[in-house]
C-alpha cells in the first residue's frame, strides 16, 4: 500500500508534468506573452515605490518648514502616489488584457483536443464511459487549465519577486530585523501553506469524484426517461441519486472543515508576524532612530507584502485544487486508442466493394473468445446475409469490418487490399450502414440526414429523402423537415427513425453496404416499406446483411449461417432449407413463432 509520502511525491512530479505541457500553449502567442510580462514588471516597480512616497509625504507634513515646502512639496508627493497607484492598475488592466486572449486560445486547443481524441478512443472504451461524469471533468479540468495559466504566471512567481525585492529594500535601508521578521514569516505562511495544501487535495478529490457520481447518477437517469417509467422506479431512481448527493455532503463538509483548518494557520501567522513588525517599528520610532515616516512606510511594506501573500496562499490551494480537477483530463489525453492507423497506411481504394473474412478469430476478453476461424466472401455487387441464433457473432462481424476493434487473428480484405494496413478514415468513408438501433441527434430531420454528407446540398438532402420514401411523412408533420426529433430522436418511432437511418446512407454514397438487424423490431408493415428502401438504394452495391428475421433475406445470393462464433453453413435459401441443418431448423422455428 503507497504512503501519504509516496502520493504527495507522485502528486509534485505530475504537478511538473502538468506544466510542462501547458508551456507550448503559452509559446504561440509569444509577443503577446512578452508584453505582459513587460506590464507585469512595470506594475510591481510602481507597487514598490508607493511606500516610499507615501514616507516622504509624511515625514513633509510632520516637518516644521516654510508655508512653500508645507503646501507644495507634499501635495507634488501625493499627485505622484495618486499616478503610481494609477499606474499600478492600469498596467494590472492591460496584463490581464493582453493575457486573456493566450488562456483563451489555450482552453480551446485543450478542449478540441479532448474532443478528437475521445472520438479517436476505440469502441470499449465509449460503451464503459460515464458520460456524467466525463462531462464534468472535461469541463473542470478545461477550466483549471485557464486558471493554472494566469495566476501560476501572474500570481505566484510575481509575489515571491515582490517578496525578495521587499526584503532587500528593508534590509539595505533599516538593517536585518525587519529583513528577519519578513523572510521567516514568509517561509513559514509558505511552509504551512504547501502542508496544509497537500493535506487537502484528497478532500478536493473526494468532493469531485462525489460531484461527478452524482451527476453521472443524474445524466444517467435522465437519459433513460422512458424505462424509468416503464418499471416505476421513480422513488428508486431518487433514492439511489440521494445516496450520490449524501456522499457529496459528506465530503463537501470535510472539505469545508479542512479549509477552515487552513485558512486559521495562515491568518494567525500573518497576525504575528505585522503584529512583530509594528512592534519593532514603533520601538525604533520612539528611539528616535526612525521617523513616522519611515513608521508608515514599514506598515505599507509590510501590508503590501501580506495582502498578496494571503492572496497567495488562496491561488496555491485553487491551483492545488485545478491539478486536481485536470488530472483526469490529462489521464484521458494519455490514454491510446487499441485500434490504430500504421504509419505507412494509405487510403483505400475500392473498384468492385469485394469483401473477405479469412480466418478470423476474435474475443472481446482473453477468456471468452466470440469468433473462431471465421471465413467467408462477400462478392462485388452481391447481397450476402449472416444468420444465426443470439450470440453467435454476427454484430461483431460489422465491428471488425468498421475496425472498431482488432482481430485477434486472421485478415480481412475489401478489394484485396487487408483493411489493418489502410487508414480508419478511408475505410469508413467507403462502408455506409443502417444500423440496429438508429440514433439521431437532437435536431431537425433534415439536418439529421445531411449527417450522412455534411458537406450535401438541400437538393442532394431532398433526393435522399425521396429515396427513402420519407417526403410522404416528413410533409405530414406539422414543421415539416424543420421538425426536432429530440435528444437521441426518441420523438419518432422504430421505422420513421430506420427510414431517416436509409435516407443518411443513402446520402453518404457509399459503393459498401451494411445492414444489421435493422428491421428486427419493426411491425410487418413498416418492415415490408423499409425492405422495399434496402433493394433500392442496395443495387449496385456491395451489401452485408445481418438478419434476425429470415424472411427478408430469402432474395440474399448467399446466407452464412453463424453458430457459435463459427461458419456452419454457407449458401442460398432454397440450398439451405434442402440440407435440412442449423438454418433449416432456425427456418422452421421462426415459420411457427409466425404462424
Amino acid at each position: 500500500m503507497r504512503s501519504k509520502q509516496q502520493t504527495q511525491i507522485e502528486d509534485v512530479t505530475f504537478n511538473w508534468r502538468v506544466v510542462r505541457q501547458l508551456w507550448p500553449y503559452l509559446l504561440e502567442f509569444k509577443s503577446r506573452v512578452f508584453l505582459a510580462m513587460l506590464c507585469l514588471i512595470a506594475a510591481k516597480v510602481a507597487s514598490i515605490g508607493l511606500p516610499f512616497i507615501l514616507k516622504h509625504a509624511v515625514d513633509t507634513l510632520n516637518a516644521k518648514d516654510t508655508e512653500s515646502t508645507l503646501v507644495l512639496v507634499p501635495f507634488a508627493l501625493i499627485a505622484a502616489y495618486g499616478l503610481l497607484r494609477l499606474a499600478n492598475v492600469l498596467f494590472g488592466e492591460i496584463r490581464d488584457t493582453l493575457f486573456g486572449r493566450v488562456t483563451e486560445r489555450a482552453m480551446r486547443r485543450i478542449s478540441l483536443q479532448v474532443f478528437e481524441h475521445l472520438h479517436k478512443l476505440d469502441l470499449d472504451y465509449h460503451l464503459n464511459r460515464q458520460t456524467g461524469g466525463l462531462s464534468r471533468d472535461i469541463e473542470r479540468g478545461t477550466s483549471g487549465v485557464s486558471f493554472l495559466m494566469r495566476f501560476l504566471v501572474f500570481n505566484i512567481v510575481p509575489t515571491l519577486l515582490e517578496i525578495i525585492a521587499v526584503v532587500g529594500v528593508l534590509f539595505y535601508n533599516y538593517g536585518w530585523s525587519f529583513a528577519f521578521i519578513i523572510l521567516l514569516s514568509v517561509i513559514s505562511y509558505v511552509g504551512f501553506s504547501v502542508k496544509a495544501t497537500h493535506w487537502r487535495t484528497e478532500f478536493v478529490r473526494a468532493v469531485n469524484q462525489a460531484d461527478s457520481l452524482s451527476n453521472t447518477r443524474a445524466i444517467d437517469s435522465l437519459l433513460n426517461y422512458e424505462t424509468v417509467k416503464y418499471f416505476n422506479n421513480e422513488q428508486y431512481e431518487a433514492s439511489r441519486y440521494d445516496v450520490a448527493l449524501a456522499d457529496w455532503e459528506v465530503a463537501r463538509r470535510k472539505n469545508r472543515l479542512s479549509l477552515f483548518a487552513l485558512n486559521g494557520g495562515q491568518a494567525t501567522i500573518i497576525a504575528i508576524a505585522m503584529t512583530s513588525m509594528m512592534a519593532v517599528a514603533a520601538y525604533y520610532v520612539a528611539k528616535g532612530t526612525m521617523t513616522i515616516g519611515d513608521f508608515v512606510l514599514i506598515n505599507a511594506f509590510t501590508m503590501q507584502i501580506f495582502m498578496p501573500l494571503n492572496f497567495l496562499g488562496f491561488v496555491y490551494r485553487e491551483i492545488r485544487g485545478a491539478l486536481a480537477n485536470i488530472e483526469n483530463l490529462f489521464t484521458l489525453l494519455s490514454k491510446a486508442p487499441s485500434v490504430l492507423d500504421d504509419k505507412e497506411a494509405a487510403p483505400l481504394n475500392v473498384n468492385k466493394g469485394k469483401i473477405r473474412f479469412e480466418q478470423i478469430n476474435f474475443g472481446y476478453e482473453p477468456d471468452r473468445q466470440i469468433l473462431h476461424n471465421v471465413s467467408f466472401d462477400v462478392p462485388a455487387g452481391k447481397k450476402v446475409a449472416i444468420v444465426g441464433p443470439s450470440g453467435a457473432g454476427k454484430s461483431t462481424v460489422i465491428k471488425l469490418l468498421f475496425r472498431f476493434y482488432e482481430a485477434n487473428s486472421g485478415e480481412i480484405y475489401i478489394d484485396g487490399q487487408p483493411i489493418s494496413k489502410v487508414n480508419q478514415a478511408s475505410l469508413r468513408e467507403a462502408i455506409g450502414i443502417v444500423p440496429q438501433d438508429t440514433v439521431l441527434f437532437n435536431d431537425s430531420i433534415f439536418e439529421n440526414i445531411r449527417y450522412g454528407k455534411p458537406s450535401a446540398s438541400d437538393d442532394e438532402v431532398n433526393d435522399a429523402i425521396r429515396h427513402a420514401h420519407l417526403s410522404l411523412f416528413i410533409n405530414s408533420l406539422p414543421k415539416g423537415k424543420d421538425t426536432q426529433v429530440g435528444e437521441r430522436g426518441l420523438k419518432l418511432s422504430g421505422g420513421e427513425k430506420q427510414r431517416v437511418a436509409i435516407a443518411r446512407t443513402i446520402l453518404k454514397g457509399a459503393p459498401i453496404l451494411l445492414f444489421d438487424e435493422a428491421t428486427s423490431s419493426l411491425d410487418s408493415q413498416s418492415e415490408q416499406a423499409i425492405l422495399s428502401a434496402f433493394r433500392e438504394i442496395a443495387i449496385g452495391h456491395t451489401s452485408l446483411v445481418i438478419a434476425h428475421r429470415l424472411s427478408t433475406i430469402v432474395d440474399a445470393d448467399s446466407i452464412i449461417v453463424l453458430q457459435d462464433g463459427r461458419v456452419v453453413e454457407q449458401g442460398e435459401h432454397h440450398k439451405l432449407l434442402a440440407q435440412k441443418g442449423p438454418y433449416y431448423h432456425l427456418w422452421n422455428t421462426q415459420q411457427k413463432v409466425n404462424s
